[in-house]
């Protein structure tokens, strides 16, 4: 794309509104913005499309988000599922309540019925909702954990789980084919209402959500008894996520459920944190505050769209609040499930557990202790999603799924990774834990004592802009054009390159195949249980590296994990 040509023609063109020319204007003496804005469209990553808000084709505002929705509508005609409709929803970001009306009225203007949620809504109900009203897609609009300039446009396909290949690029391909703004079509609120073509949806759809979430509890008595006394903090981190959360909890017989005040209302600006992120341990600040106030056992919180969860626990013999991992508090969930599953005679016998290249393999001698088939995807749960649905069509019977980026879903009724269950299911598995006198750290050493102790890290680095994109994509031609026989003092046992579609044997030479989609991802299986990969990230500037080792105790553990972090970081950046 010729970006100073582009820019030109977004100032002259009668296609875009004054504003937005005034807004290019402004920057008119900044050609390094201008490239930035310009060298490119916003595609479908990992998670859709995702970007910065402003004016521009690398942008997110209502251009950018008409031409995507007008090409989804061309490409639901195009299949004829128009009579099925389309959910929507959206988060607490800035213009997500604009870009979701803009949305569903093009939606309506190609004769496509819109269930559009009254206000902001987690993008687990939205999963949900789609497949409840079997509707033909879903559109949430967020930028899930991303920093507050940005925003984005997920796509949900009519199993409820995000759009995967080859779907996604025939829509891309739609998408491209809207050549001018002029083609976007659009109808007023009003008129779309009287045709009976947008529906405003609310309440009714939460308490089948929740109902359904409810039904999910495996000890629902030992919650009652215990809620009377366990103590949770909770913080949506001005999303979504207490729009139902609360209220969950208090139903179930959590007598004792605290929302950090500062933090319980929806706001774009995310005034209280640099990082709208569970991930980040920063991002606990105040949680950790009322935590110790009020003595909580538990204290959680789920990123603005409420699909990630992210958790400390005290332990009772330090009186710290200790932070979990996404690794740590999904297997620790999987493992109470699984366990009560079989402990009540209901765990399926042809029950399956999903994880992701890049997740702790934990996961697999957690699969492997109760019989259940293991599938490992590339990362993104829509990976996860499409597992679901061909298990569907054979009759197997999902048991829990998740990936290390703090995300899981304990059951089939929603089809992406949902915060909403998970604050749930572990605040259900801290009740059963004291119900034995034991704190969810407890628990947590147990399943290490168990199995072995696995541990993980996650490390980015990041580089923004047109150069950093270069830059990443020159550190991944790097790493794959050159053999490493060693990271560190490790050697690599196989080297796998998934976009290549290559696995080789670093010791015998010999090659196969992954047997995996194409995905710019490269993995080392190490000596003694440990590995490494790295993959760009689908929706933000910055290159990721995972490790994982096994060590013989947790002081073992973490100066394996630290050893093997230097010795990849320096091979990433060319030292050695």
């Amino acid at each position: 794309m010729d970006y100073l040509k582009e820019y030109q023609r977004w100032i002259e063109s009668s296609e875009f509104d004054e504003e937005t020319k005034k807004e290019l204007i402004s920057i008119k003496d900044n050609k390094e913005e201008i490239e930035d804005r310009f060298y490119k469209e916003l595609e479908f990553g990992t998670a859709g499309l995702r970007g910065i808000i402003g004016a521009g084709t690398n942008r997110m505002n209502k251009y950018t988000v008409g031409k995507a929705t007008q090409g989804l509508a061309n490409y639901i005609l195009e299949q004829k599922k128009e009579k099925q409709g389309v959910a929507i929803s959206y988060d607490s970001r800035k213009m997500s309540k604009e870009f979701s009306l803009q949305t569903a009225l093009i939606f309506c203007a190609n004769g496509i019925k819109t269930y559009l949620f009254q206000n902001l809504r987690p993008v687990p109900e939205l999963s949900f909702t789609v497949r409840n009203l079997g509707c033909t897609a879903g559109v949430m609009i967020t930028a899930s954990h991303n920093p507050p300039k940005y925003n984005g446009y997920k796509v949900y396909w009519e199993d409820g789980a995000q759009i995967n290949s080859p779907r996604d690029k025939d829509i891309i391909k739609k998408v491209r084919e809207v050549e001018s703004f002029n083609e976007i079509k659009t109808i007023s609120k009003e008129e779309a209402i009287e045709k009976g073509l947008l529906n405003i949806i609310g309440k009714e759809m939460d308490d089948k959500y929740l109902g359904t979430l409810k039904n999910l509890v495996l000890n629902p008595e030992i919650v009652k008894k215990e809620g009377k006394e366990l103590k949770v903090v909770y913080t949506p981190l001005h999303g979504t996520g207490n729009t139902v959360t609360e209220r969950l909890l208090k139903e179930l017989g959590l007598e004792n459920v605290y929302v950090v005040p500062e933090q319980k209302e929806p706001d774009g600006n995310f005034p209280t944190v640099d990082y709208p992120n569970p991930e980040d341990p920063k991002a606990f600040k105040l949680a950790l505050e009322l935590a110790k106030k009020v003595n909580a056992d538990v204290v959680v919180a789920t990123d603005p769209d409420a699909d990630r969860l992210g958790v400390f626990a005290k332990d009772s013999k330090t009186n710290e609040y200790m932070n979990y991992t996404g690794n740590m508090s999904a297997l620790l969930i999987a493992e109470y499930r699984i366990s009560q599953m079989k402990e009540k005679g209901i765990l399926p016998d042809n029950g399956y557990f999903v994880t992701t290249v890049v997740s702790s393999d934990l996961a697999k001698a957690i699969a492997k202790e109760y019989n259940l088939k293991c599938y490992e995807v590339l990362t993104g749960f829509k990976n996860i999603g499409a597992v679901i649905r061909k298990e569907e069509e054979k009759g197997g019977k999902y048991v829990f799924g998740y990936e290390e980026s703090y995300g899981c879903l304990i059951g089939d009724y929603a089809r992406d990774k949902d915060g909403i269950s998970a604050v749930m299911s572990l605040c259900e598995a801290a009740c059963y834990y004291k119900s034995k006198g034991k704190t969810l750290w407890d628990a947590m050493q147990d399943i290490y004592k168990k199995y072995g102790y696995y541990k993980e890290v996650q490390v980015s680095i990041i580089r923004e802009g047109v150069e950093g994109a270069r830059e990443i994509k020159q550190m991944m031609e790097n790493m794959r054009n050159k053999d490493i026989f060693k990271i560190g003092k490790y050697d690599v046992l196989t080297f796998k390159d998934i976009k290549e579609d290559i696995v080789k044997n670093m010791k015998t030479g010999e090659i196969t195949k992954t047997g995996l989609p194409t995905s710019d991802v490269l993995y080392y299986e190490l000596e003694e249980n440990n590995w490494c990969c790295i993959r760009p990230s689908g929706t933000e500037p910055k290159i990721k590296l995972y490790m994982g080792v096994k060590g013989k105790d947790s002081k073992d553990a973490k100066e394996k994990l630290d050893y093997l972090e230097n010795a990849m970081l320096d091979i990433v950046n060319g030292k050695s």
